[in-house]
């Protein structure tokens, strides 16, 4: 590991000074994905402020009605809160689903956002990655390309978003908020993330200087017929080849909102408002649920090693919206699949 300055900051104004006077500086949290990526040299950070206390460690209700996640709240207290148990089960079960209890117990609400790729390219410097090197190239394309993406890819990068988290704050419409030296701002999930284009290395439109305070979440959260459901090469401690958030609101057998949210298929968590409306005011049934497949997998395309996916990804959404149209989500507990 490369020497670097160490600093703590004592609240978010201080924070923002710091980041904002070394333009190379990182914030920790939980570490979880930071210090791996230092420890194999692909992050290379003059300093590293440490922000652990910080006050944004709270769960608080909204005015609105909503709920509001401090960036500092561990993954594991996020996904155990009796508010978010009770009103976003979708999220608490998306959170479970993911990593080791060792690792959500420090992971941080805001520093999931930020985790980078899984692609194993990305971790090698001996290879070419546009994502770590712009302009050295992708590996991963031709290469051994199992985990990577079938939609919304570019010709700079395949490789694809690894939270679980994010996948079910996609199905949410959460809010990003977040403070720097001209202000606070707001960032709509669907923004946050980017996907590659010809600049892979941006993830996020997180801009320089700027610290992310907290996650919004609206009112409504598919308490009733919702799933998470995973597809993994092993029964924990794995990322997703696929994974599928679910959220349905029906009435009397009939959708009358329903929304889809895929992980594990490209650069951002996916979704597809045209696949959602054809889920809107049809019968809750195979049919429906084939055709709404269909729509959110439009454009897909495989890279030779992960060409599985493309078949896997239509059999887990259909599973999906069947699950939550019973009532009957994905277990984390017991991940045999219903």
């Amino acid at each position: 590991m490369i020497p670097f300055r160490y600093a703590r900051s004592a609240d978010v104004a201080d924070a923002i000074r710091l980041i904002a006077a070394d333009p190379t500086a990182k914030f920790v949290a939980g570490g979880t994905n930071l210090i791996d990526l230092m420890k194999m040299d692909v992050e290379r950070p003059t300093t590293v402020i440490d922000i652990t206390r910080l006050p944004l460690k709270q769960v608080e209700n909204t005015p609105g009605g909503g709920l509001r996640i401090g960036a500092l709240v561990p993954n594991a207290d996020l996904a155990c809160h009796p508010l978010i148990e009770q009103r976003y089960p979708v999220l608490a079960s998306a959170i479970l689903s993911g990593a080791s209890q060792q690792l959500r117990n420090m992971a941080s609400t805001g520093g999931n956002l930020l985790q980078r790729t899984r692609c194993h390219y990305f971790y090698d410097t001996a290879t070419p990655c546009n994502k770590r090197a712009p302009g050295s190239g992708c590996s991963a394309i031709g290469g051994q390309n199992r985990m990577h993406a079938i939609l919304g890819a570019s010709d700079a990068c395949i490789a694809t978003h690894p939270s679980d988290m994010c996948v079910a704050l996609a199905l949410l419409e959460a809010t990003v908020h977040v403070a720097r030296l001209s202000g606070d701002r707001a960032i709509p999930f669907a923004d946050f993330h980017r996907l590659p284009g010809d600049a892979p290395e941006r993830d996020s439109t997180l801009e320089p200087g700027e610290i992310i305070t907290g996650v919004e979440l609206p009112p409504k959260g598919f308490p009733t017929h919702y799933t998470y459901l995973k597809i993994r090469d092993r029964l924990s401690y794995a990322f997703a080849l696929v994974s599928v958030a679910v959220g349905l609101e029906l009435d009397g057998g009939v959708v009358v909102e329903g929304r889809m949210a895929l992980g594990g298929v490209a650069h951002k968590p996916w979704r597809d408002p045209e696949a959602e409306r054809a889920l809107r005011g049809q019968p809750a049934d195979a049919a429906v649920f084939a055709r709404a497949a269909d729509v959110l997998l439009r454009g897909a395309k495989g890279y030779g090693r992960n060409d599985f996916k493309l078949d896997l990804a239509r059999r887990c959404i259909l599973r999906a919206l069947t699950q939550a149209a019973r009532g009957a989500p994905q277990s984390q507990s017991s991940k045999r699949i219903s």
